[in-house]
């Protein structure tokens, strides 16, 4: 979820931080420029003064001997010395009064031409465009000269751009790092939004995964957070208290159930064992019952064993699978040959973390079903394979196997294939089996051997889960 709501964020932050930045990059070239325009207005205002008081240079008559144009000659060649920047005042008729330099003239169009046709209107100039650093544009500012309220000559300044355009990329550079500044300080506390507020639902999500596995006792621990998130998780901690509860004493219900009933059901199989004494010993109905009555007995033992199974938590420690499977096949090696069955193992050293006695257990369970459903002269095969982090033990037998709907509910409480009725058996072996495995990590998962027959395979996990 961080990975999409961080760069939502992110996103969100950057396009606030343009839509400022880029109307005050604006502002700042605006007003570098406005300055120097100002700057322009303030010097050709100070050229028409000189400019106002020369006699009438523009007439036929003027002469070069005239001490205020000696004067504003010098002003602007000063000027142009000093900034570089052209200045001349020129007549209404185009006749040049004073410039600086020599060869600067009125061309017949472009942007001097407009401003010094602007300024014999009598007024100033109008604003240039604004300058952007990619451009080399000049920067053209013409002022009238007025006297007895006419016009008699303009004063025009045409300004380099390069040092206003060096002043706006600093300014433009001060706002740039201003805004990797504030990004990257968005970014910082989008990090710790995200985090305070994904704590408590990561928290969450990993408790209800130890839950889902099985450790029933884990809970959420106080994340800080939202105060919504704070009441989700202690709503959590409440139904998964309420859920413990259930299951608790669906446990003890069991429990309590199969041991009450196993003194009546004696008691029971006496008094059946002492009817049969009166019948003859080759009844019928007397053998049905017994056999009827040491299935249950067998169902409430399994029944107990099962919820012993789901309230007791495994004793794992690094354990031999080789050398533990080994020795459960060596213990079944005698029924297998009553039966008329190979049993065949190979059991390379490989060790595990495990129970061992609930490794046992499940293997017992695994090879008693693979033997009691192979036929005669047929073989059982017992496989240890290491395969990354798991170790497994893989039981194939040669009996009739299962369909695929079958392999689907195999292992589920009380289910047998309707083809195995006959064949003793409570249904509740593998799911003990399954239910003590799980409490340490480990699975049990079915398969089809070719060509009949099941696998059975047996996985444990080679380090402690977290």
């Amino acid at each position: 979820m961080r990975t999409r709501l961080l760069p939502l964020l992110i996103v969100l932050m950057a396009a606030v931080l343009l839509a400022l930045g880029i109307p005050l990059a604006v502002s700042v070239a605006a007003a570098q420029q406005q300055k120097v325009v100002v700057d322009r207005i303030d010097d050709t205002a100070r050229f028409a003064a000189l400019a106002q008081f020369v006699t009438d240079a523009c007439s036929s008559t003027a002469t070069s001997t005239d001490e205020r144009l000696s004067t504003l000659s010098s002003e602007l060649t000063s000027y142009y010395g000093v900034y570089g920047i052209r200045a001349g005042v020129f007549c209404r008729t185009d006749i040049p009064m004073a410039m600086a330099p020599s060869t600067f003239f009125l061309p017949r169009e472009g942007e001097v031409r407009e401003a010094f046709d602007e300024a014999k209107l009598s007024r100033r100039s109008h604003d240039p465009k604004q300058v952007w650093p990619w451009q080399r544009n000049r920067l053209v500012v013409a002022s009238p000269v007025i006297r007895d309220g006419d016009v008699v000559a303009v004063v025009v300044t045409d300004s380099p751009t390069g040092p206003m355009r060096s002043r706006i990329l600093h300014g433009w550079l001060v706002v740039g790092l201003g805004e990797i500044a504030a990004m990257l300080l968005a970014v910082g506390a989008a990090l710790r939004l995200t985090g305070w507020v994904l704590r408590p639902v990561r928290v969450l999500d990993t408790t209800a995964h130890a839950i889902a596995s099985g450790r029933l006792k884990s809970r959420v621990a106080a994340a800080g957070g939202p105060p919504e998130l704070r009441r989700l998780s202690q709503a959590f901690n409440e139904m998964a208290d309420n859920v413990e509860d259930v299951l608790e004493q669906q446990r003890a219900f069991v429990a309590d159930a199969s041991h009450q009933l196993r003194n009546p059901l004696s008691a029971l199989l006496l008094r059946i064992e002492l009817l049969a004494l009166e019948l003859p010993e080759d009844n019928e109905e007397i053998a049905s019952v017994r056999t009827e009555g040491k299935r249950l007995a067998e169902v409430l033992d399994d029944l107990l064993d099962l919820a012993l199974a789901e309230h007791t938590e495994a004793d794992l420690r690094v354990t031999d699978i080789g050398a533990l499977t080994a020795e459960r096949v060596a213990a079944w090696t005698p029924t297998a040959e009553a039966k008329g069955v190979r049993l065949v193992a190979d059991c390379p050293p490989t060790t595990a973390w495990a129970d061992p006695v609930t490794l046992s257990s499940a293997l017992d369970a695994v090879i008693d079903n693979a033997v009691k459903f192979t036929p005669e002269d047929q073989c059982v095969e017992v496989t240890v394979v290491a395969d990354g982090a798991t170790s497994t033990v893989v039981v194939s037998d040669s009996g009739p196997g299962l369909t695929d709907e079958e392999l689907a509910r195999v292992g589920d409480r009380f289910w047998r294939s309707g083809r195995h009725q006959n064949i003793k058996g409570s249904g509740l072996g593998l799911s003990i089996s399954r239910t003590l495995l799980a409490a340490g990590g480990g699975t049990l998962s079915y398969g089809h051997h070719e060509p009949h027959g099941l696998t059975v395979t047996v996985s444990v996990p080679r380090s402690p889960t977290p």
